[in-house]
Formats: C-alpha cells, sequence, structure tokens
C-alpha cells in the first residue's frame, strides 16, 4: 500500500512563494513518474506537471515558467516551489504517484492566493 501526503500549502498574497512537498511511503520504486494536480473551486482537475525518475520534466503552460517542480528519490519527496503565485492559482493541490499497477493521490492541499 502506498500513501501520500502534501504538506506546505497555505494563504499567501499575490506575487509570493510557496513550496509544496508530497512524501511517499509504502512500496515506492523510485523510477515511477510523480506529477502535480490542481483543481480550482467550480472546475474539473487539472494536470499541471510532471517529473520523471531521471528528473525529466514537463508543465503545463499556466505555470510554466513559475513553477518548479522536483523530486528527491532518497527521501521519496516531491517538491513544487511556486513563485509569482496569482489569485489564479488558487485551488486545492493534489500529487500523484504513477506505479507499474496503478496510480495512487494525495490527499490534497489547499493553497490560497489572495490579498
Amino acid at each position: 500500500q502506498v500513501q501520500l501526503v502534501e504538506s506546505g500549502g497555505g494563504l499567501v498574497q499575490p506575487g509570493g512563494s510557496l513550496r509544496l512537498s508530497c512524501a511517499a511511503s509504502g512500496s515506492i520504486n523510485s523510477g515511477d513518474t510523480m506529477e502535480w494536480y490542481r483543481q480550482a473551486p467550480g472546475k474539473p482537475r487539472t494536470w499541471i506537471a510532471f517529473i520523471l525518475s531521471s528528473g525529466t520534466t514537463s508543465y503545463a503552460d499556466a505555470v510554466k515558467g513559475r513553477f518548479t517542480i522536483s523530486r528527491d528519490n532518497a527521501k521519496n519527496t516531491m517538491y513544487m516551489e511556486m513563485n509569482s503565485l496569482k489569485p489564479e492559482d488558487t485551488a486545492v493541490y493534489y500529487c500523484k504517484l504513477n506505479t507499474m499497477t496503478r496510480p495512487y493521490w494525495g490527499q490534497g492541499i489547499q493553497v490560497t492566493v489572495s490579498a
């Protein structure tokens, strides 16, 4: 069984920064792909970034240049550094781990960008 726990969310002013963490426990393979998604109120959950075990990354256009995804395989932890935050970044952020057998999701963490 795999568990994912997000942390680091909260309230920040426009233009501010936050760093999200996603700690994985259980049967983890360092080769598994990890991703971040977010869901704004009244909108569907949308993909924002992935990182491969090799360190290769990809981003949605909405966050490219402002968000940076990274991972520490030794700690089974993924991160998302979020800079230049905008009110439209307000959402619940979810991490996802894609194993050989099935995907796993974290419980989500709220990020609110507001003055």
